[in-house]
């Protein structure tokens, strides 16, 4: 199975998703490289960007759920590298 690395821009506007948002990503940690958050206090919202190695269907779903998160919004950015190894991340 093919592996893309993706980023995933997050923008969480209701703090109340956030204990929903963060088990996700510790559902799918696995998959993910690192991950960035940024607090910005003055508009009230969080910044969070999310760079994954995995199958594309497992980018497509964790961008999925995430964005069906009340006041979460996510966008996907894949790359144009694609590897064969789809092994879990070490």
């Amino acid at each position: 199975m093919e592996s893309r690395v993706a980023v995933i821009g997050i923008v969480v506007e209701d703090k109340e998703s956030v204990a929903a948002l963060n088990g996700l990503l510790h559902e799918y940690g696995e998959w993910i490289i690192g991950r960035m958050g940024i607090p910005y206090a003055k508009r009230g919202v969080s910044v969070i960007s999310v760079a994954v190695d995995a199958p594309q269907d497992v980018i497509s779903a964790l961008s999925g759920k995430i964005g069906r998160l009340p006041g979460v919004s996510s966008k996907t950015a894949y790359s144009n590298v694609v590897s064969q190894d789809a092994g879990k991340n070490d």
